[in-house]
């Protein structure tokens, strides 16, 4: 795995609530207080490999569960710019 990669990863891994605020604002996805703290706790420590496409849609799904089905499609999107 390439040094980029695992920055990448490292820091979703261990994203906080007040970082995916930060990242939501940045590329305009909708996300409130509560959906951060609940995708934070979700991707805290799981090693979640969004460069795997199995591993990114399971998470997405998860993450559509919390917020809604466009917010996933917006962080979808936003993966696939990192991972492409």
């Amino acid at each position: 795995m390439i040094l980029f990669q695992r920055i990448i990863l490292q820091r979703l891994n261990q994203a906080t609530a007040d970082d995916l605020l930060k990242y939501s604002k940045q590329y305009g996805i909708s996300l409130t207080r509560p959906q951060a703290i609940e995708v934070a706790n979700l991707l805290y420590g799981k090693n979640v490999n969004i460069f795997n496409e199995s591993e990114r849609t399971r998470l997405l799904k998860q993450v559509e569960a919390i917020t809604s089905k466009e917010t996933a499609q917006t962080v979808d999107e936003l993966f696939k710019q990192f991972t492409t």
